[in-house]
Formats: structure tokens, C-alpha cells, sequence
């Protein structure tokens, strides 16, 4: 307002209405480390004479801080534009007597909720006056702060306004342009079940400002406190904002006048007063879904089958529409694809609402930020706490260090294996060891007062706790409160569901804290740190399998933190023996009915007793393996440890083969993706997937870096490149089946099989003279 920064915090009352609380009183602020030999008094006096008329400094003040737990007197500089505080702090660290700048980098709207101890997505009790509505606000109520906020211990969320929308386009030329391609539907979903479809009236003049000026009058009049989409962020907004330029409309979403979206921070779309959340980042973070598409992910998390939606390429989109035949048959299919968003929102924003509550970061920028930027803003909150100064953000190389420890194998075919998992192994190390970059000790430190990392000779004193110390133990306690609580409640309870997705989200930040330490990009990165946990995981592995062996449990594998042993009734005498000497928790986390180890570490195929099958290090995941690489390799592995017969393995083989060559295998099945990541241009060799982006091209599509081609091979002479095309333009019939037969079909398949004696020439052939799985586990016990 003017040249003075207000705070504007969006909620909802206990009463349900929406609020704005307005807070006139905050100022940005940032802090100059003075070097060792500075004079303060001098350089307090220097850094008044830069204050400018633009934006004065309102206040400086020396106080004690800690800085990597050292005690260090500080100078505090309070201005009045936020802006500003860069200008000063590039300024402030030219002058002499200054070590460094710290906190200057901190967003405005970020610093304010620390220092207020505010969390998004969080009950408090505010001190407020109301005051007349700014006109420009659409809102029910505005309040001014005069006083503070209190946090409340209420578990049960606010019933918030949801809004689902996808948009379709018309794309005659492959990738469509917001140019000059319009939105030809746009279907919506909101909380109450509502669906409304929005379409273009008058195909022939391509005209689609009705179709945006619409779904913008919607978004105001149904008023959503979230709006929800499927890779929103990087299509349907920006394709959106595009498209309303070229058209001059101004899509005016938010609850601010001209509340426009924009791109903001982690790269997601912000809208003034509402919170934008893409699902897609959430699920890009399940390493469980291989392929990503929203009908694949909808079937995955038991929202929508496949089969009982309507399916349409989107390469075919303009060919539906132009059809007034299937056009009803394109509605239906925007309609699945609103309710399939609608759905994975449903499973996915309960944990994302917990995220953010605890990161401190809004419910729209938690999804999109990385996971060590969700753990930074938590540790930036806490350091507040402590009066700990938050480093800056330094560029650096990466500096490789050695890793977790991981066992040969016992190969061959094992049965009744368990797995047992050191409960948050590296949190604990972290914990017990007091390890940290405030603890870390270089000289002249005995065994008495310090911790001395085996391997390494590293040194961290034992008292008092240090940094990361004290936080993780805060997310574990916090983490065991909220389980018990969850025991007062019924598990089909709103207050149990929001407890229970709390509960994980406090286990994610308290295992991401070892990675955190040793990523470049941290604020508080600490390689001696990471070296350290990994070199005490290793330490306790290797004494864990000695109290095993003790006990004579034969231990078949061990990787990072996981032990792999032979299920027995001396399993619980272990866990006890681990707890006792070694001071950690370690439980069985799944027992495997058949599991097969080659020689190679990471590499092995397991059947649960619930029946699912796991495929570490033989997943056809290359870079050009086709989905149907990948169906067999799970079809092969399971019908090996489940039915025990290599044969029926070779036979499923078999018959694949002979569904490609007659045609029977589906298109999407066979289509090879890879990504783009430079311009075209700068290709030298021409690979397959090349040659397609530039067919793609000459058919009027789009290309750019970091775009996914899918291409496929079609029969005829000449080099695999030669034959690479775009999926777009190819039917079944022009497939090369030998190809996906030598270069996808057998090769995934003997990836496995081939560990059991079966050659390429059995597969394709027949199964004979095969023999069984129990033979081969007889011959490699």
C-alpha cells in the first residue's frame, strides 16, 4: 500500500467465512556479521550513512546471535520496502569490517511468518480489530492485527472450497500453441460433486475467448479456497495465461483485484488468495508409478479404472471435435479426466495440507519445492527458535564421499526371507552421535568429550546438543504425540485422517535430514557430517550381522539399512540383541515367501506373502525400453517365484512374441520415450528418438528441450533412426515386430531368465526341456 508494506493472511473463520487479516506493522530486516578486528561502533555508524530516502533504515541494533552454535554479537538493520534490503546488503558487503550478510535473502511474506510463528494450513487465535473491506478484496471480512497470534490444538480442518478443472485443446498440428490453437473445453469439478463442462460454441471460427471469459466468471462465482489440476503448473495455467493474451481477456482468478496468475518460486502458479496446487508434483514423488499419465495414476490410487473411462489419444483431440460424432464422446472423456483429478486431489491433499503445516511452506508452493527445500524452511523456522542465524545459500561443486554399506549376496533361490529395517537409522545416528557442523570438533578432543567416528576419526562433542540434534528430536517426539493422539480417536475420523497424515509427513522431513546435510545446495550443508552418518551406518550394519550370525541366523543380504535373514522364531531375540547392544530400533518390514539374488548387489526379485512381487535392479528401465519390455520382465517374475515354474515363464514369453508379430499388441504399448535435452540442432549423431522430434516437427508439432518424444519403429531397410517415428503418425499394422522382439521383448525377459539357464533361442521357440525353479534353487542353495 503506497511505500508501506502490508502482510495480507487469506484464512477462514471459525465460522466458515473468508477473512483477510491485514498487518501494517512489519518490517524486513536482514544482519551484517562484523569480522573479528571490526570497530562496531564505527561500522553502525558507516551503514547509517547509506540509508536512503527511498526506503530509510528505520532501526540498527547490536545483539547476540548464534552462528553454528558459536556466540556472536551481531548488527540488526530494519528498512521499510522490502525490496530495498538487496540493495543494502550488497552495498553493506563492500565495507570493511563486514565477515558477512546473513538473512537478506529470506522472502518478506516467509520472514513474517517465522517470526510470528505462523503456519499455513494451521489454527490461530489472532488479536484484530475489523475495519472496512477494502474494495479490492473479495472476501467476506477484513481485520487489522493488534496484538498477537495463538496457535490452537484443533486437529479438524476448515470445510474448504475445492475446485478440479482440466482443459482440453485443439492440436490439428501435433503439440498445440497457445498462438493460435484454442481451448476448446473446459471441464470442472467442485466439492460438492458439481461437474460443469465449458465448450467452444462456434467450432468453424476457432473463437475460445467465450470458453476462458467463462471458466474465469466460474472460478469468482463458485469462489474455490483450492484449485486443483493434473501438471497444471507447466500446462494447463501457462497455456491458459498464453492464450488470454492473445485473446485480450484478463484472467482475473484471484481474490484481489487484477488477481491475475503468475509464476512464482519452485516454478508453481500463484493466484492472490488462493491456493493453486498441482497434484502432479505429489505424484511424481511415488517411485511405485512408472508411467504418469492421469489415467494411470487415477487406476493406481483407486480412483477411476481404465477401463470404465473414456480414453482418447490427445494427438486425436481435434479429430474427435471436428467429428460430431465422437464429439460427445470428447466431452465424456474431459469429464473422467476432471473427476480422475478430483479424486487423486482427494487421496493426496490431506498429506500436502500436513506438509505444508509443518514446513511453513504455503499449501501451493509445498508440492512444487524439492524435498530439501521443504526441510530447509522447517530448519529455518526452527533456527529462529534457537536464535540460530541462517546461512546463506552458497554455490558449490559437488564433493563425492563414500556411501552406505551393501553386501554381496548370497546367490540363488531363497525362501521364508525377512527384511529387517533399522528404524530411521540415519536420524538416529544424527541423534545419538550429536552430529552437526555446530559440534564438529577438528582438534584436541578425547573420547570422553567427544563422539569419534569410526574410519574417519571425526570428532563431535557430546554436549551440549547441537542444531540438527535438537530438531530431530523435536520431529521424532512430535511424530510419537501424534500417534499416540491418534490412538483417542476412530480411524474413520476426520481428526484421525488429518493425525495420520501428520504423523507421515514428520517421518518424511526426519529422514530427508541426512541427505540435507550432504546436498550442495543446503544452507546447511555439512559433507563431514554425511560422511560421518554413512560411516556409523556401515559400522552398525557390520556389528548387526555379527550378533546375528551369533544367534546363527544366516544373513542373505544387507543393503544401506535393511537386513535380509532367514525367518525364524530367533528373529525376536535379534531385534532385542540390536536394541541392547547397539541402542537401535530394527523390525521386520516384509517377509518374502521366494526371493532370488544374482551375484550382483542391488539386484533381486521377491514375492511377498501378500502376494506382490518386488523387482530391484532388473526393471527394464532404460531409457529406450518400450511399456512392453517392461509388462513382460513382471509377468516372467511373477510367474517364476509364484507358480515356480521357469517354463510358464518362457511360455508368456513365447506368447508375446507371438501377439506382436500378429499384431495384437496395442500401440501405446510399444511406443519408446525420451527426452529431449538440447536443440535439435546441436545433435550430431541422428539417434531414433531425434529422427522422430524431427518428423514431429515437419508435421507441424513442437519441440523443445526437456520435452518427452514418444516415437516407434516401423518396418522396413535401413538404420534403427531411419525407421524411428513419431507414434502420432503410425498404425499397428506399420510396427517392426522383429524389432521389439530382439531389442525389447527378449532382452527384458532374459534379464531375468537368463540367471536360469534359458537363452534367447527358448524364448523364441518354446518352453521344453525347461526345468523347474525348485530345481534351480536345489542347485544353488
Amino acid at each position: 500500500m503506497g511505500k508501506e508494506p502490508h502482510i495480507l493472511l487469506w484464512g477462514v473463520d471459525e465460522s466458515g467465512e473468508r477473512v483477510v487479516i491485514r498487518d501494517k506493522s512489519f518490517r524486513p530486516y536482514f544482519y551484517v556479521v562484523p569480522s573479528s578486528e571490526a570497530e562496531l561502533s564505527r561500522l553502525v555508524n558507516e551503514i547509517k550513512r547509506l540509508s536512503s530516502v527511498k526506503s530509510p533504515i528505520t532501526n540498527i541494533e547490536v545483539i547476540p546471535k548464534k552462528l553454528f552454535g558459536r556466540a556472536v554479537n551481531v548488527i540488526r538493520i530494519t528498512t521499510v520496502i522490502p525490496e530495498f534490503v538487496r540493495e543494502y546488503r550488497e552495498n553493506i558487503k563492500k565495507m570493511e569490517g563486514v565477515a558477512d550478510v546473513l538473512e537478506a535473502d529470506i522472502r518478506f511474506s516467509m520472514r513474517y511468518m517465522i517470526d510470528k510463528g505462523l503456519t499455513p494450513c494451521s489454527w490461530f487465535e489472532a488479536d484484530v480489530v475489523e475495519v472496512r473491506k477494502h474494495p479490492s478484496l473479495s472476501v467476506s471480512r477484513e481485520y487489522e492485527l493488534v496484538g498477537n497470534f495463538k496457535s490452537l490444538p484443533i486437529h479438524k480442518p476448515p470445510n474448504m472450497k475445492v475446485l478440479a478443472f482440466d482443459i482440453e485443446v485443439y492440436n490439428p498440428r501435433g503439440v498445440p500453441r497457445p498462438g493460435k490453437d484454442p481451448v476448446i473445453i473446459v471441464a470442472t469439478m467442485n466439492s460438492e460433486g458439481g461437474v460443469k463442462v465449458i465448450e467452444m460454441s462456434d467450432s468453424t471460427a476457432r473463437n475460445d475467448a467465450k470458453v476462458i471469459s467463462e471458466f474465469v466468471s466460474y472460478i469468482q462465482s463458485y469462489d474455490p479456497d483450492v484449485i486443483v489440476g493434473y501438471n497444471s503448473n507447466k500446462f494447463d495455467w501457462p497455456y491458459l495465461i498464453e492464450r488470454s493474451k492473445v485473446l485480450g481477456i484478463r484472467m482475473d482468478v484471484g481474490r484481489v483485484k487484477d488477481g491475475v496468475p503468475r509464476t512464482s518460486v519452485y516454478g508453481h502458479i500463484s493466484i492472490p488468495g488462493r491456493l493453486n496446487v498441482d497434484v502432479f508434483d505429489f505424484v511424481e514423488e511415488i517411485g511405485e508409478i512408472k508411467v504418469r499419465s492421469l489415467d494411470v495414476v487415477a487406476e493406481y490410487l483407486g480412483v477411476m479404472k481404465r477401463s470404465e473411462r473414456v480414453l482418447v489419444p490427445w494427438y486425436e483431440i481435434s479429430k474427435y471435435w471436428d467429428d460430431l460424432n465422437r464429439r460427445e464422446l470428447l466431452i465424456r472423456y474431459a469429464v473422467d479426466d476432471v473427476r480422475s483429478t478430483m479424486g487423486i486431489a482427494d487421496k493426496i491433499l490431506p498429506f500436502a495440507i500436513q506438509l505444508s503445516s509443518l514446513t511453513g511452506l504455503p499449501l501451493d508452493q509445498v508440492g512444487s519445492a524439492s524435498v530439501g527445500f521443504r526441510l530447509e524452511w522447517y530448519l529455518m523456522r526452527a533456527s529462529y527458535g534457537y536464535n540460530e542465524l541462517i546461512p546463506n545459500r552458497v554455490e558449490r561443486l559437488y564433493e563425492p564421499y563414500k556411501g552406505a554399506i551393501v553386501l554381496e549376496p548370497v546367490k540363488g533361490v531363497h525362501e521364508n526371507i525377512a527384511v529387517l529395517d533399522f528404524t530411521s537409522m540415519y536420524p538416529n545416528i544424527m541423534i545419538k552421535y550429536n552430529i552437526g557442523p555446530d559440534t564438529y570438533v577438528e582438534l584436541g578432543c578425547d573420547e570422553a568429550s567427544c563422539n569419534i567416528i569410526p574410519e574417519l576419526g571425526y570428532r563431535f562433542r557430546k554436549d551440549p546438543p547441537g542444531f540438527y540434534k535438537a530438531v530431530l528430536e523435536t520431529l521424532i517426539e512430535m511424530r510419537k504425540a501424534v500417534r499416540d493422539l491418534m490412538r483417542k480417536y476412530p480411524q474413520d475420523s476426520a481428526e484421525y485422517r488429518v493425525l495420520d497424515e501428520r504423523q507421515k509427513a514428520l517421518k518424511v522431513l526426519a529422514n530427508a535430514s541426512y541427505g540435507y546435510m550432504g546436498w550442495v545446495g543446503a544452507r546447511w550443508y555439512f559433507r563431514q557430517g554425511a560422511e560421518a552418518v554413512t560411516a556409523l551406518g556401515r559400522d552398525i550394519i557390520s556389528k548387526a550381522i555379527l550378533l546375528a550370525k551369533e544367534l546363527g541366523l544366516k544373513v542373505i543380504y544387507g543393503d544401506t539399512d535393511s537386513l535380509f535373514v532367514e525367518y525364524g522364531p530367533r528373529i525376536e531375540r535379534f531385534i532385542m540383541l540390536v536394541m541392547d547392544k547397539l541402542g537401535l530400533e530394527i523390525k521386520v518390514d516384509k517377509v518374502y515367501r521366494r526371493i532370488f539374488f544374482t551375484e550382483a548387489k542391488k539386484r533381486y526379485i521377491g514375492l511377498t506373502t501378500d502376494g506382490l512381487v518386488d523387482i530391484v535392479g532388473f526393471e527394464a528401465v532404460r531409457g529406450d525400453w518400450a511399456e512392453i519390455a517392461k509388462e513382460v520382465q513382471e509377468l516372467v517374475a511373477y510367474s517364476i517365484l509364484a507358480e515356480g515354474s521357469i517354463s510358464k515363464a518362457v511360455e508368456i514369453v513365447n506368447n508375446m512374441v507371438r501377439e506382436l508379430k500378429e499384431g495384437r499388441i496395442p500401440l501405446d504399448k510399444l511406443i519408446i520415450w525420451k527426452t529431449i535435452t538440447k536443440p535439435l540442432g546441436e545433435y550430431e549423431v541422428s539417434a531414433p528418438h531425434i529422427s522422430a522430434a524431427r518428423r514431429l516437427l515437419e508435421m507441424g508439432g513442437r519441440v523443445e528441450v526437456g520435452d518427452k518424444v514418444g516415437y516407434v519403429i516401423v518396418k522396413g531397410g535401413g538404420p534403427i533412426s531411419s525407421r524411428a517415428y513419431p507414434y502420432i503418425a503410425v498404425k499397428v499394422e506399420d510396427i517392426d515386430s522383429d524389432y521389439y522382439v530382439d531389442h525389447q521383448i527378449i532382452p527384458a525377459s532374459l534379464r531375468i531368465l537368463e540367471y536360469f539357464g534359458v537363452t534367447e533361442k527358448q524364448l523364441k521357440t518354446s518352453s521344453k526341456g525347461i526345468r523347474t525353479l525348485f530345481d534351480f534353487g536345489k542347485r544353488n542353495p
